[in-house]
């Protein structure tokens, strides 16, 4: 059990800095592009992992750890309700269904390889 919790923990670390990283560059603009393309790669990477039907323990460090944390529902939440509350309505939903089609997509695919 202990190094389920250290595969998840380090997984985690990993995730939660790209993240950051890739946020801070990229979040700039009217679109958070950042959040975005984490949500993206990291729905892709949870989809080929599961499809790569590797151990336990790998499994939870690539996509419980690493791409869980890489991958953010709470700041998706954030950016969709402030264009709604801002009144960019067809903002926030045309947002939320980009980012929800490509991650179903892009989990299907990677799962698919």
């Amino acid at each position: 059990m202990i190094w389920h919790i250290l595969a998840v923990g380090c997984g985690g670390f990993i995730g939660a800095l790209l993240r950051f990283e890739v946020s801070a560059r990229l979040n700039r603009s009217s679109l958070p592009y950042g959040t975005l393309l984490v949500n993206s790669i990291g729905s892709f990477f949870i989809g080929w992992i599961i499809g790569m039907e590797l151990s336990v323990q790998w499994t939870l460090f690539w996509a419980t750890g690493t791409a869980g944390a890489l991958t953010t529902y709470s700041t998706l939440m954030k950016e969709i309700w402030t264009y709604w509350t801002e009144g960019s309505k067809g903002r926030a939903a045309g947002y939320a269904l980009l980012t929800f089609a490509a991650g179903t997509g892009l989990a299907y695919f990677g799962y698919s390889m």
